[in-house]
């Protein structure tokens, strides 16, 4: 089933890029509760969707970098962004220039706000938790921490493709190290293709995932995997935002996602 222009919502991540900067965010900042506003997206490419389709989904919300340029947060929020993701860092040395920026914007205007860091596959899982726990303050009424990893084929540094067991074991110390910092489970971002080959299914503990599928519903792309996001097109548009951005959905309805930030929330 197409989805209307009013609902064709948006995914991806943008995380190629960064800084190498120094930007340190203080403060919580205020954040309102979970009240859900509908959406009012558009998508440059929009896909046909047959079957499930994000226009079912209540709660939506977008993933941004440095790429989407200055964001009118209090324009996305009235126009139906509910919760929002933030590149924050990347390897063991890139911070978001945008980060501290959105970090601080988002929250003010009432969104929900986590930051995620994009994994680099030659530095070690423990040296890229402490780079994040570095730029990422505990904030409260913050979203879950978020690992997003991905085969980097175009890399300038680091094109590996590494073994399946070393990027879990990596992975697994990354996620050790974060989530003892921050008390909380953290959320696993991936794209079909890694999400097979690296085998993430058989990842040590138990997380919720967030997952990319632009042609497909996600039961149709991983098959088995519970999922809590959708990233479902990477070709939004959004009020308050200039050009293209990522677009997702929350699994759940808006009284499951209201417990859902009472219970995962900081």
């Amino acid at each position: 089933m197409r989805l209307r222009p009013s609902l064709a919502l948006v995914l991806l991540l943008a995380a190629c890029g960064g800084g190498r900067q120094e930007a340190v965010v203080s403060g919580s900042g205020p954040v309102t509760g979970a009240e859900v506003r509908r959406a009012n997206f558009g998508d440059d490419r929009p896909h046909e969707w047959e079957g499930r389709h994000p226009g079912q989904y209540a709660v939506h919300g977008i993933d941004v970098s440095r790429w989407q340029g200055m964001i009118d947060w209090r324009t996305a929020r009235a126009n139906g962004v509910n919760f929002a993701f933030l590149k924050a860092t990347e390897g063991g040395d890139i911070v978001d220039p945008a980060f501290a920026t959105n970090w601080s914007a988002a929250r003010a205007a009432g969104v929900p706000t986590g930051a995620y860091h994009f994994w680099y596959h030659c530095r070690s899982g423990a040296e890229q938790a402490r780079w994040y726990i570095r730029h990422v303050p505990r904030a409260a009424g913050a979203l879950p921490p978020v690992l997003d990893m991905e085969w980097t084929p175009f890399s300038p540094t680091c094109a590996e493709r590494r073994p399946a067991s070393e990027i879990r074991r990596e992975a697994a110390a990354f996620l050790r190290i974060v989530e003892a910092h921050f008390g909380r489970a953290a959320i696993i971002y991936t794209t079909p293709d890694f999400w097979e080959e690296a085998e993430l299914s058989k990842l040590p503990g138990r997380h919720e995932f967030w997952l990319r599928a632009v042609t497909a519903h996600p039961s149709d792309r991983y098959e088995g995997q519970h999922w809590t996001f959708w990233q479902y097109t990477g070709t939004g548009l959004v009020p308050g935002i200039a050009g293209r951005t990522d677009i997702n959905v929350f699994r759940g309805s808006p009284e499951a996602w209201a417990a859902w930030l009472a219970a995962r929330a900081g």
